[in-house]
């Protein structure tokens, strides 16, 4: 069955690309010193991911690392594949002018089957799709289309601003369908609750949006843009600010933007290196009171059966990021929480901002100049920076993702030697650079009380034969 844009049309001939895929199958060969990554994403719970390289596609798991299983081209490879949980069924998209297959159709490949069950066909390059069990999304430079999964009918379409990177969102629950994606406008993010038919705009940035990510029941959203100094948390019901942390100082490309499941930590990797982590503010209070709350109707719909909502789960003794170790702007950081905590009004089940315990380094009395007064200071220097951090060398375009007991997993591609590389919002990493690439897989610790430098604890280079299933 094939899709255009349009509907449904009657299926390929044998002759089209994409209908016609043909994967070696069996014991994998020899890996070749030419094969390239042209693209790694997670799955939906972070358990797994996808690359995608110039001569097919493979599977990895992270908990235990492994390969889980590969399937080579005869002839192209792959910049987009999307894995959908842990079955059988992908989303793949060819990488176009080297490859067999081209880069403006959308592949929905059963691979129990061994088979294209399903084609979409566009006039232009895809540049994302995103899977649910009930729902296709594929993204354009311009617009977005969310088509059923069952009968591939073409649901919604969503115009956007220019939209390059593929930048889009959704959650996974069957009972919440929230999406994310850039808006009309510069810096605006639109968000469409479809369970309530209701559609939200959020002026998140002055620049334009460079990576945004959802938590898995839709209640909050994390936003950078291409400036790549601040990331945003929001209320996606009512577009409330809620916290705001800073990676640096200087302009980054941030490539991913993780949050824990438990919404406790906000992880975000760019090109300068560095992956940082941010401890969360954000929690719902008074679940066991809703009953008598005056909370929205959508606010119950969405948190219905959500085993991921926003409980509290922050425990007392978290550590908090560290603020500015100029003493006297613990008065105008409390303004600040206060005015935000005022200003967002929320009901009983909403999130809320929670007031961190004060860094350390905001007890260590200075002596100030007079030429600073409380309060008029650049935003700068009341900021929350990251609490603990990961490094990796300069220029490498890794995305990150929350493990299980306070650890981190990292993929990607080592740019100490990359040159031409494109990501979009959960990480798809597209090279035109051969042989240039060092891919690899980290998994790393942090302290959940002090912070700091995290703990490497593994790394593979995945491409490589000692990582293949056994």
């Amino acid at each position: 069955m094939t899709s255009t844009s349009r509907g449904i049309v009657p299926p390929a001939t044998p002759n089209s690309a994409g209908a016609s895929a043909s994967f070696t199958h069996g014991h994998p060969q020899p890996d070749s010193d030419e094969t390239e990554l042209l693209y790694a994403s997670w799955n939906q719970d972070y358990g797994c991911f996808a690359a995608g390289t110039t001569h097919g596609f493979r599977i990895y798991n992270c908990e235990p690392f492994k390969e889980t299983f590969r399937r080579d081209l005869k002839s192209g490879g792959f910049k987009i594949v999307e894995m959908l949980f842990r079955c059988n069924i992908l989303a793949l998209v060819g990488a176009g002018a080297n490859s067999h297959y081209p880069s403006n159709k959308v592949m929905i490949w059963d691979d129990h089957q061994s088979r294209c069950i399903g084609e979409f066909a566009f006039r232009s390059e895809v540049r994302a799709v995103k899977l649910r069990r009930d729902r296709i999304v594929v993204v354009l430079e311009h617009k977005i289309y969310v088509y059923n999964f069952m009968d591939l009918k073409l649901l919604h379409q969503i115009e956007t601003m220019a939209n390059p990177r593929g930048l889009c969102c959704l959650t996974h629950h069957s009972n919440t369908f929230v999406l994310a994606c850039p808006g009309l406008q510069r810096g605006q993010i639109r968000i469409e609750h479809f369970g309530l038919n209701m559609t939200k705009l959020i002026q998140a940035h002055d620049n334009h949006i460079a990576c945004l990510t959802l938590t898995l029941d839709g209640l909050l959203l994390a936003t950078a843009s291409t400036k790549g100094t601040l990331i945003r948390i929001f209320n996606t019901m009512d577009g409330t600010h809620l916290q705001e942390v800073r990676r640096g100082g200087n302009r980054a490309e941030i490539y991913s933007i993780a949050l824990s499941p438990n919404v406790q930590w906000l992880a975000v990797s760019s090109d300068k290196g560095t992956v940082h982590i941010f401890s969360l503010r954000v929690r719902v209070v008074g679940e066991d009171s809703s009953a008598q709350s005056n909370a929205a109707q959508g606010l119950a719909l969405l948190q219905q059966n959500s085993s991921t909502s926003l409980d509290a789960l922050i425990s007392p003794n978290t550590g908090a990021n560290p603020g500015s170790s100029l003493s006297f702007m613990r008065g105008y950081n409390e303004e600040i929480s206060n005015k935000i905590k005022s200003q967002a009004g929320l009901g009983q089940s909403m999130p809320m901002f929670i007031k961190p315990k004060p860094s350390p380094k905001l007890d260590q009395p200075k002596k100030l100049s007079p030429a600073h007064p409380t309060g008029v200071l650049p935003k700068y220097f009341s900021s929350e920076w990251s609490f603990a951090q990961f490094h990796l060398p300069e220029d490498t375009q890794f995305i990150a993702a929350f493990g299980s007991q306070n650890t981190v997993i990292i993929v990607g591609m080592d740019g100490r030697s990359c040159k031409s590389l494109n990501v979009t919002s959960f990480g798809p990493l597209v090279s035109s650079a051969p042989n240039d690439m060092l891919e690899g897989f980290y998994r790393c610790s942090f302290d959940p009380v002090h912070g700091g430098e995290m703990l490497q604890q593994e790394y593979v280079r995945f491409l490589k034969t000692e990582s293949r299933p056994g």
